[in-house]
């Protein structure tokens, strides 16, 4: 406490003390006392006045200059913000468009058993049934960082506590291989040429975003669907991620689950390759090199 009290007590060092005190007797402290002194002073601090003075003035002139700047900034910005969104209204409908005309064509094509079926696998129509419902989820306290040992890690994307497009991936084609016939993302149908990749932190399907939890709907015989899932490699795959990472999931059998039909559909056609063909063109050659 001693040594608080003499802190608190000479604040001041005294070697300080001693030169102020010196300075104090000579009068070489304080203010200027010469003339000359007394002028420079005065001048300095009218030269500082003016200084001042002429900032705030210009200042004030070019106030109105830079609000009128930032305003027509801002109403540009407004308008070209305007004219994207009606330019994308207006994408989006000529694709509801093409979508509902390729929808028209698959059903008019072949017979109607054969219709459906097409339109259900394509991902053009609406679907509903019998299936699964699956929810995957990030953990709790899912932690960014990881020194890159961990096979699920990659640059910029180490978060070992969140669920990754990869492990998507493995959902979905597991879901496939145990026998779904149609499957959905958070309400995005899945079609055979659907993508699931990261950009940044986010999951994008088909270049659309999705945030977790991850609803994954597939219609299929519920039972067992969900059993042939748990018991292959992908769903002992969501099962390790649950184990080691605190990654949540659960699966349940459905009596009915309804699919929307896909935003959009590329509709490809394929022709098996008949024999006839190549062996006239091999016999052609043939008959070409023998002559």
């Amino acid at each position: 406490m001693s040594l608080i009290t003499n802190v608190m007590d000479h604040s001041l060092d005294d070697g300080y003390a001693e030169a102020a005190a010196r300075k104090k007797s000579q009068g070489e402290g304080g203010l200027p006392k010469t003339l000359r002194a007394k002028l420079g002073l005065a001048g300095g601090l009218v030269l500082a006045a003016l200084v001042v003075t002429v900032g705030a003035a210009q200042a004030r002139v070019a106030a109105p200059v830079v609000a009128k700047e930032r305003q027509e900034l801002i109403d540009r910005v407004d308008k070209e913000t305007a004219d994207a969104d009606r330019l994308q209204g207006s994408v989006d409908k000529l694709r509801d468009d093409v979508s509902a005309r390729q929808r028209a064509a698959l059903r008019s094509s072949g017979g109607s058993a054969e219709a459906d079926l097409v339109g259900m696998l394509s991902g053009a129509t609406e679907v509903h049934g019998p299936g699964v419902k699956l929810v995957v989820n990030d953990a709790k306290e899912a932690s960014s960082g990881g020194d890159g040992s961990n096979p699920r890690e990659t640059a910029g994307f180490s978060d070992t506590g969140r669920v990754r497009d990869r492990d998507l991936q493995r959902v979905v084609n597991g879901l496939w291989q145990s026998g779904a016939e149609a499957v959905s993302i958070n309400g995005q149908r899945l079609t055979a040429l659907s993508a699931i990749r990261a950009a940044g932190d986010a999951i994008l399907v088909d270049n659309r975003p999705l945030v977790p939890p991850y609803t994954v709907l597939a219609v299929g015989d519920g039972p067992r669907l969900s059993s042939d899932f748990q018991n292959g490699a992908d769903g002992l795959y969501l099962h390790a991620l649950e184990q080691n990472y605190g990654i949540r999931a659960t699966i349940s059998t459905q009596r009915d689950v309804r699919l929307p039909a896909a935003p959009s559909v590329i509709v490809r056609t394929a022709k098996p390759a008949t024999g006839d063909g190549g062996n006239t063109e091999n016999t052609e050659k043939t008959k070409k090199g023998t002559s």
